[in-house]
């Protein structure tokens, strides 16, 4: 019956996210307030649905659903949507949920549909620990940082483009101030690099007593470390070398490129996270 339930949640949850990123893009396309009040209220069910499914699945498996890569996904786009809830409200900033959420459904909808191996779910089972626990949570809300940071690169220069053109009109106010989006990326990459550092040490000292003979050459390990310095590059040139502007937000979404690189290829490839095979 669980079983059922949970599947039930999953395949409405997905039905409903995809009616919200539908009326979104309505919105983004023609300042259409209804369509945004009744995609918010739709998107609201289904982060609620995602929380239902998550304590779900922590009552069935005893554990916090993240040692999988299925797993990890599902937490991933729950971060997301609450992110993109608490800074458009902070901010008010309507296609910051827009363009956080495509991505959100995106990924959702691989979850949802794509056949899980039964091997992760025996892996996981082994490998569970609580060092493995936070090093994959905090190495989550990472992505989630660098994700919304990319997002307001992307809003940048939508709204560079607009003035640049200039395109006078109720999408361009409600894009956001450019110096406010460049500094809300900026912090939100402030708070990322710290935390994805701390996540790949923990990860490695995991490795070190559960997997003594793993290569420190492994292609997921030197990818963490390429994405970590990306971001780190991406601070300093903010910082030290002054740049600012398209320029600093090409750089944002390269290195979120990375980001994307190295959680989904890198990490199919790699030896070292073989329970997300």
């Amino acid at each position: 019956m669980l079983d059922i339930s949970i599947t039930r949640f999953q395949e409405a949850a997905v039905v409903l996210y995809a009616l919200s990123v539908l009326l979104y893009f309505i919105d983004f396309l023609h300042t259409n307030r209804k369509a945004n009040h009744f995609a918010f209220w739709l998107l609201s069910i289904v982060w609620l649905l995602q929380t239902i499914f998550l304590f779900l699945y922590v009552v069935k498996t005893g554990r916090f659903p993240v040692l999988t890569i299925f797993e990890g996904l599902y937490f991933y786009v729950w971060v997301l949507i609450s992110l993109s809830f608490i800074l458009n409200r902070w901010l008010r900033i309507d296609f910051i949920v827009f363009f956080t959420n495509v991505l959100g459904f995106t990924i959702m909808a691989i979850h949802t549909f794509a056949p899980e191996q039964m091997s992760s779910q025996i892996m996981a089972r082994q490998l569970e620990s609580e060092l493995l626990f936070i090093h994959v949570t905090i190495a989550i809300l990472a992505y989630g940082a660098f994700t919304l940071s990319g997002v307001f690169s992307l809003l940048y220069l939508i709204q560079y483009d607009l003035l640049k053109r200039k395109k006078w009109g109720k999408r361009l106010r409600r894009l956001g101030d450019l110096s406010q989006l460049e500094k809300l990326s900026y912090m939100l990459n402030m708070i990322g690099v710290p935390l994805l550092f701390i996540a790949l040490v923990l990860g490695l000292i995991w490795a070190h007593i559960k997997l003594p003979n793993v290569s420190w050459l492994d292609v997921k390990i030197v990818g963490s470390f390429v994405v970590i310095l990306m971001y780190s590059f991406y601070l300093y040139i903010k910082q030290r070398e002054k740049l600012y502007g398209k320029p600093l937000a090409y750089i944002n979404l390269l290195a979120f490129l990375i980001v994307l690189v190295n959680f989904f290829l890198f990490g199919s490839l790699s030896g070292f996270h073989f329970w997300y095979a």
